[in-house]
């Protein structure tokens, strides 16, 4: 059992580390900040994490694995309501590490590997969202041009990655506190998803908005 114990310090050096950066910003949290949270000494943290790119690098690969899992199954959407809720689960694993879009083109600027790591997500949420489109389109749920989805796709993944900047821009005092999330996350599912109206079948676009309705998503 003793072996196990450096493990869990890692794991909890994360989880910790995840919560100050959500709740400050990564670039206003320390790792003097971290290590007193957690009630260790900086030697212990340094131990498991040399540097503090390493806690962002860790968080990101964390953020990465769950952002994968997920987009896997951008394939099984078929109809408005199914784009919904993966839309709404995208918006939460995001919400989850909010700190990265945050603090994003910061965060881009100080690490390299982050920078080209980033692209890669663009580029897999990309596929993801024109995976959507095709299969809502091959159960007629939408009626688009082959020539419009690729810049709707575009436009669809730029809302989802700087979402929550605007809604930090909207309220920073409250946009980003944890009452909030829900709303916050619904508003940017609605949005998103609305990108598709003029190209949804008629009882869909109805669909949509009865479940703007229902689940009380507001501008």
């Amino acid at each position: 059992m003793a072996k196990k114990a450096p493990r869990r310090t890692a794991e909890r050096i994360l989880e910790v580390t995840l919560e100050l950066f959500n709740r400050f910003g990564e670039p206003n949290v320390s790792t003097t900040l971290i290590s007193a949270e957690l009630g260790i000494s900086p030697g212990n943290l340094y131990y498991h994490y040399p540097a503090k790119d390493e806690l962002i690098n860790s968080l990101f690969e964390r953020y990465e694995r769950s952002l994968g899992e997920l987009l896997s199954a951008s394939e099984g959407v078929r109809n408005v309501e199914d784009a919904w809720f993966f839309l709404h689960s995208l918006f939460e694993i995001i919400w989850e590490y909010r700190f990265l879009y945050r603090d994003l083109n910061d965060l881009l600027s100080k690490n390299r590997l982050l920078e080209t790591r980033f692209q890669t997500v663009l580029k897999n949420k990309s596929r993801a969202i024109r995976h959507l489109l095709d299969g809502m389109s091959r159960h007629g749920a939408v009626s688009i041009d082959a020539r419009e989805i690729e810049p709707t796709a575009t436009s669809m993944v730029v809302v989802l990655t700087y979402w929550l900047s605007f809604e930090y821009v909207r309220d920073p005092r409250h946009a980003l506190e944890p009452d909030n999330a829900q709303q916050a996350l619904l508003r940017g599912a609605h949005h998103v998803l609305n990108l598709l109206a003029p190209y949804l079948e008629a009882t869909q676009r109805q669909h949509l908005m009865t479940l703007t309705g229902a689940y009380g998503s507001q501008s």
